[in-house]
């Protein structure tokens, strides 16, 4: 049996990768961690084109029409190359949620202009923290009211999905009695921004059960994330290894030093645990398997430990230099804690796990 991926789906990420590393730059990345763009425009206009964002949206809408194994890859390479863009917003949650929740109209009507790279669209479905404490926004059938809290790209999309008690509504961020605040974040490239809502006009999305939409589509991003923190995990260990090869003290390569050797081999051991269970994840995702609320749990909680134990012992192994402004490792650290607390924290997903562990035993 053949637990990896095709030699297509490999030709596409290789794709991906390449264009990336070209276009994904530090130079770029920091444009947006400066405040200078609120993403890469022309790393977000590639993979639109390449149909890699898109490769989970059917081809009616606009979309590739790959699927979600395509999609994970693709994933992987964003976290690689610190892709800053609104994949997570537009792709994972409010394209996910519209396919899952929304009428045909509103489909055909909303998929193709995020397929096209035309509208950026974002999401707040509940993170696993909130599912119990439930949500401020108030929804009377016409029009929203209420806050919606650190929302991704906020502050740049057009649209956005949001949970409001047991309803999903559908909302235009340019109408009337829309007002943002932009948030400080440790991760500017994947900026936040709070939403206030005064009776803006909504529309429902038609989905009888809200609560169980929000949780499959947490569970596909939790997959997704996995993937970027994998890809993102190995791209420092990655420099780290090249970086002790050229560092020299005491008349030799740092990396020549077994300390040194053991703490890399103590990363890659992590990525690939957690590249296992992102795999694990990848099959429940793109198969829709029942497996897949614990499979995300575990893909979640492994890739988050990875990500920012790779992040935090790449710094350090870089010695002094790995604190300046100059190198790139605290791109990864923002990065690693950014997407350790999107959709929810590790903690949460690991009470996520223990939970789905239980129930299969009982």
């Amino acid at each position: 049996m053949n637990f990896d991926f095709s030699d297509d789906q490999r030709l596409l990420q290789e794709a991906v990768r390449t264009m990336l590393a070209e276009t994904s730059t530090s130079q770029a990345v920091r444009e947006v961690l400066e405040g200078r763009a609120s993403h890469c425009d022309t790393v977000w206009r590639n993979l639109i084109g390449m149909g890699a964002a898109t490769a989970a949206i059917p081809e009616q809408y606009g979309g590739a029409g790959l699927g979600y194994l395509e999609l994970c890859l693709v994933a992987e390479e964003a976290g690689r190359h610190l892709a800053a863009v609104p994949l997570c917003s537009s792709i994972y949650l409010a394209a996910e949620t519209l396919l899952r929740a929304g009428s045909k109209a509103q489909k055909q009507r909303w998929l193709p202009r995020i397929a096209s790279g035309e509208l950026i669209a974002t999401a707040a479905l509940g993170s696993r923290e909130r599912y119990r404490a439930g949500t401020p926004l108030g929804f009377d059938g016409e029009t929203l009211s209420g806050s919606s809290p650190a929302l991704v790209d906020g502050g740049s999309a057009g649209l956005a999905v949001l949970r409001a008690g047991n309803e999903l509504v559908l909302v235009e961020l340019d109408g009337k009695g829309v007002s943002r605040r932009p948030l400080p974040t440790l991760d500017p490239t994947r900026p936040l921004a709070e939403l206030h809502f005064d009776h803006t006009p909504a529309e429902r999305l038609p989905a009888s059960r809200a609560a169980a939409v929000a949780s499959r589509v947490l569970d596909g991003a939790a997959v997704l994330l996995a993937f970027e923190q994998v890809g993102g995990a190995a791209r420092i260990l990655q420099q780290t290894r090249d970086y002790s090869l050229e560092r020299q003290a005491f008349g030799r390569r740092i990396g020549s030093f077994q300390a040194l050797k053991h703490k890399m081999a103590d990363i890659y051991t992590a990525i690939e645990l957690a590249r296992v269970h992102a795999y694990y994840g990848a099959w429940a995702l793109s198969s829709d398997a029942p497996e897949l609320p614990r499979a995300a749990a575990a893909a979640r909680v492994a890739a988050t430990r990875a990500y920012v134990f790779a992040a935090e012992e790449g710094i350090e192994l870089h010695g002094g230099i790995g604190f300046t402004w100059e190198m790139d490792c605290h791109l990864h650290y923002r990065r690693a804690r950014h997407l350790g607390q999107l959709i929810g924290s590790e903690h949460a997903w690991r009470a996520r796990l223990a939970d789905t562990l239980i129930e299969e035993a009982a």
